[in-house]
Order: structure tokens, then sequence, then C-alpha cells
């Protein structure tokens, strides 16, 4: 029996500027290609140019005269993140959509960012957190419609704070949970603060479910030479429609986030199948690590520490 067909439908986003990161391939290129063909103006900031440059082949190929544009970003250093930041504010355009949807996930062994960050904290979380702070005059302008790309990881676990970076009895799994709900935690304060310092934005968090994108499939750059069993199987049941979503229904929350005038700011969207692994979007209930104001705050004041970043409006 063939699979239904899920989708949402995307508003004119004619004369809207949307940035996503990890846009090069699986999640972040189909929400590439989706908001490009409602005419939003799309930036990837990408590691690898030549990835890159065959996703905007991809894209404008499906959707001709697409209006796509690399740039680029090494989420893994706040130096590179910088020097995005510095490019789109030299370009002086707003920012209307911007989806934090990269990420890394549980290499082999404990690695460090170019700053000495646990990579997954690092990249996942922190690099995104330098990059908002980076782009929020632009966000501003734009009355932007942030939204940070969590993971199911997320529903359990906790914040490591004693060792938020993962020195002592490294847990790859833990590491990540912990990287996703910082980020959750991160865009659920900037809600709280653009409403009360009238920054204008909006922020929304969304998840996927389970799909067979990138994640856990060979990275040479994270010392994984060849698919995890885990990503095998996810690929084999996503296949076969049994739970999983594929990777055209996995795009879709985020989606929903950003560009759905009903969509509510402060919100968790994310597929409402069987253990919301897979399935059409829909609000969710929001993840009991998320819960906590004081740790939202905290995260945020940590974050500002650790990169040396402090959050200017102005």
């Amino acid at each position: 029996m063939p699979r239904r067909t899920i989708d949402i439908t995307i508003p004119n986003l004619s004369g809207q500027r949307a940035v996503i990161t990890g846009a090069s391939d699986g999640i972040g290129l189909g929400m590439a290609a989706r908001l490009a063909s409602a005419g939003a103006e799309v930036i990837m900031p990408v590691r690898n140019t030549a990835k890159g440059d065959a996703a905007v082949a991809q894209i404008v190929k499906a959707a001709p005269g697409a209006n796509v544009s690399l740039r680029s970003l090494d989420l893994s250093s706040l130096e590179s993140v910088a020097a995005l930041s510095d490019t789109l504010r030299g370009e002086g355009r707003p920012i209307h959509v911007l989806i934090n949807n990269a990420g890394v996930m549980s290499p082999p062994s404990r690695q460090t960012t170019a700053d000495g960050f646990e990579v997954q904290f690092g990249t996942n979380y922190l690099g995104h957190f330098a990059l908002v702070a980076g782009l929020l005059p632009l966000l501003r302008d734009g009355g932007a419609r942030v939204t940070s790309q969590l993971s199911i990881g997320a529903r359990r676990g906790k914040i490591n704070w004693d060792d938020l970076n993962w020195e002592r009895n490294y847990n790859a799994t833990r590491a990540y949970s912990q990287s996703k709900i910082a980020l959750g935690l991160f865009g659920l304060e900037l809600e709280r603060r653009s409403r009360a310092d009238g920054w204008g934005i909006t922020s929304y968090l969304a998840h996927p479910g389970v799909a067979p994108t990138s994640l856990l499939a060979a990275r040479p750059e994270l010392d994984r030479d060849k698919d995890t069993p885990q990503y095998r199987l996810v690929r084999g049941l996503s296949d076969r429609g049994i739970l999983l979503g594929t990777v055209e229904s996995a795009v879709l929350p985020a989606l929903m986030a950003a560009t759905d005038p009903k969509a509510k700011p402060g919100v968790l969207y994310g597929p409402r199948g069987f253990g919301n692994l897979g399935g059409p979007p829909a609000e969710q209930k929001m993840y009991a690590p998320l819960r906590s104001i004081y740790d939202a705050s905290r995260m945020w004041k940590v974050s500002e520490e650790l990169t040396e970043i402090a959050f200017q409006a102005a």
C-alpha cells in the first residue's frame, strides 16, 4: 500500500529573506526548497561549498527562477559565525525567517570545536546562540520568525550543569540530548526576552520526529566511516512506511512553525503520529526538560559567558 502523502500549505513568501543552517542536505535542503518555491530569497550558509553548490542546483532545477545563494559558515567555530553575521549585516537586508536546523549527532568519541567546546554542545547549540545574537538587528528589522530545530532526544535527559562540555564521563547520546535541550531552552527564553524588551521577533520550537537523515549516516568529519546500525534501521522502517516519517514529512513541523500564520510563538511543533515519530505536523506538549523558566534564563547567561557574546538589540 502506498504511503499517504502528508503536506502543508506554505504561504506566499515573496519579498522575504530566509536563512537556514544545515541546508545542503536532508531536512535542511527540503526546507530550503519549499521556502524558495514559495517565493522567499533563501540564504544557505554551508561549510562545504561543493555540497552547497549541488544543493542549489537541485533546488533551481526543481523550481526554475528560485532565488537561492550560499554563504560560508562553520557552526563549530565562533569566528566563522561572527564572519557570517558581519557579512549579512553588511548586506543590510532584513531577515524574516531564520531556521536553526544544522546539527551533528553522536560522534564515536568525544570531540571538541575550534573553541574547545564539546562538539555537539558547541555546534548544535552555542553556534546557533552566537548566530542569533549576531543577526539580531536584521531579525528585528524583519520582524523575524526564529525556529529552532530540536530532536525527539530532547524529550528526556537534562543539562549537565557541572560539566557542560562532558570532560568527565562522556556519553555521546546524553551530550546530544543536552545540546538540543539547551537549544530549546534558548528558543523559549528568546521568545520571553523579545516580548519583554520589544524586539519584535517571535521564536518557535520544532522537531522532525524520526526520519532517515544524514545525522547517523557515515560522517568522516566525525570519525564515522560508515552508516550506523540505527540509521540502517530507520531507513528500512521509513521505506516500508512503518511508524517513522520520511525526509519529506520531517521538514513540515519546522516549516509550519516558520511560516504558518496560525503557529503560536513559544510552542513546540512536531509530528502527531504514534509516539510523535512521524505523521502530520501539529502542536506538541512541551518536553519536560524545557519547562523551567529558571533553567532557560540560566542557560542564556551561561551561554553569554562561554561565548563572550552579549545580545545587543540596537
